[in-house]
């Protein structure tokens, strides 16, 4: 994170920390996976060129909405398309700047990474583990009527708040005004 981050801003690519450690970043938990970082769509050819410049292995999967960069066994994701659309000046206007690791660096809000994890969630993958934990770890935080609204369309996403409220995760009465 620290080496990936360093060179992109060195570079002037705006980039901020995303996924499981700007949840850990905001006090949840825990995170050993790889380092999200979200970068908009007309960067990220130039955030990876950067990383490979620095000495990491790029990366072009056939999913389209991210590239990736390894650092040996390290990995960084730039995330430019994630699940609920592409990472835009809005995105970067919600973000805030928090110490992580001691480094400065701007965090994506836990609303978006929020939605973006609820967006994720498929037939192929319908896990809710990862969101109830970190529901529960910073409940506070999250605007949930926004979060609602934005996730309406997906019938996981109303599946979680449903099993959210009855858990008394989430107020199932602050999800209610969707629309």
């Amino acid at each position: 994170m620290k080496r990936a981050g360093a060179a992109l801003r060195e570079e002037g690519v705006d980039f901020m920390l995303g996924g499981g450690l700007a949840i850990w970043a905001r006090g949840g938990p825990p995170t050993d996976h790889d380092v999200d970082f979200f970068v908009r769509e007309e960067d990220a050819e130039r955030a990876l060129d950067v990383l490979t410049a620095a000495g990491f292995r790029p990366e072009r999967p056939p999913e389209h909405w991210l590239y990736k960069a390894w650092d040996g066994e390290n990995l960084v994701d730039l995330v430019f398309h994630p699940a609920g659309g592409p990472i835009d000046d809005g995105h970067f206007a919600r973000a805030t700047e928090l110490e992580v690791s001691a480094q400065r660096l701007l965090v994506a809000s836990i609303d978006d990474v929020f939605v973006t994890k609820l967006l994720a969630i498929s037939e192929q993958d319908p896990d809710f583990r990862v969101v109830l934990e970190v529901a529960r770890a910073l409940r506070e935080q999250v605007n949930w009527r926004s979060v609602a609204r934005r996730t309406r369309d997906s019938p996981f996403a109303r599946a979680f708040f449903e099993l959210a409220g009855g858990l008394a995760i989430v107020d199932a009465d602050s999800t209610l005004a969707t629309a």
